[in-house]
């Protein structure tokens, strides 16, 4: 699914003009689709979020890079962690209730 810059504005209840300049600060990052963007699930789910944070949280345009690096690191740790059990579930048992002794220890 993908969305035009109004539609995205419309969803997200800020205006064209503001959307614009969180793509110009690389807060919400677009494919450029010949004169326009276009703008997938993760960019409409970052653009609620920004406004989210700017709105209910008050959090002013300076703070916001800081607030997105750190949503950004706390995915990719989940990740990570997703890619950590997933291996360990590939283990033979032996070996997982070793590694869960020693976590656990």
């Amino acid at each position: 699914m993908t969305v035009a810059l109004a539609e995205l504005a419309r969803l997200v209840a800020v205006t064209e003009s503001e959307l614009e300049a969180w793509v110009a600060e690389g807060w919400v990052r677009p494919v450029r689709s010949g004169d326009a963007w276009e703008f997938g699930e993760i960019d409409v789910a970052r653009a609620r979020l920004i406004h989210e944070v700017r709105v209910d949280f008050e959090v002013g345009s300076e703070a916001v890079p800081l607030v997105l690096s750190l949503v950004d690191q706390l995915h990719a740790a989940r990740r990570d962690v997703r890619a950590l059990i997933e291996a360990l579930a590939r283990e033979p048992a032996d070996v997982r209730e070793r590694i869960l002794a020693k976590a656990c220890s």
